[in-house]
């Protein structure tokens, strides 16, 4: 492995075992000197479902995943998940605003963003970016959260 990979790539698992060891909190309890920039990991009844990452304060991150806005990706995967959507992206049948002004999805959604408010979240400090990319995919990887794709769309 090159010698530069290498480097950013050893101290993962440590990073990992310390947002693991983490007493878990909520969104609500998540505490106010929060690092700045890091990963995050949401996880309902032990099982870890997304992880993800941030440049800004994290709870300040963390907040935005059960805001007003219709962008809240989290949710939108869980919104997706209910019975009865279909999942038509970047057509204007499946768009954002077509779903969202579906009764259904707009509740299911809403309804997303209220149960993620529950959800027990770790975190960890790490502001250097490249290094942030690589734990955001190695948490996700490891713990096995499944709302972690990593495709392209």
């Amino acid at each position: 492995m090159d010698d530069t990979f290498k480097t950013l790539v050893d101290g993962l698992h440590d990073k990992y075992q310390e947002l693991i060891a983490m007493t878990p909190v909520t969104i609500d309890t998540t505490p106010n000197n929060c690092p700045v920039g890091g990963v995050y990991l949401f996880s309902e009844d032990g099982k870890p479902l997304y992880a993800g990452r941030t440049k800004r304060n994290i709870k300040t991150r963390l907040k935005g995943h059960v805001n007003t806005a219709k962008d809240c990706p989290f949710a939108w995967h869980l919104a997706l998940e209910c019975p009865g959507i279909m999942r038509t992206p970047y057509k204007k049948e499946g768009s954002r605003n077509s779903l969202l002004a579906q009764p259904q999805f707009k509740k299911a959604y809403e309804e997303a963003k209220i149960r993620i408010k529950k959800m027990d979240v770790r975190f960890v400090g790490e502001s250097d970016p490249v290094k942030q990319a690589l734990l955001e995919i190695y948490v996700a990887v490891v713990s096995g959260a499944k709302h972690n794709d990593f495709d392209t769309h």
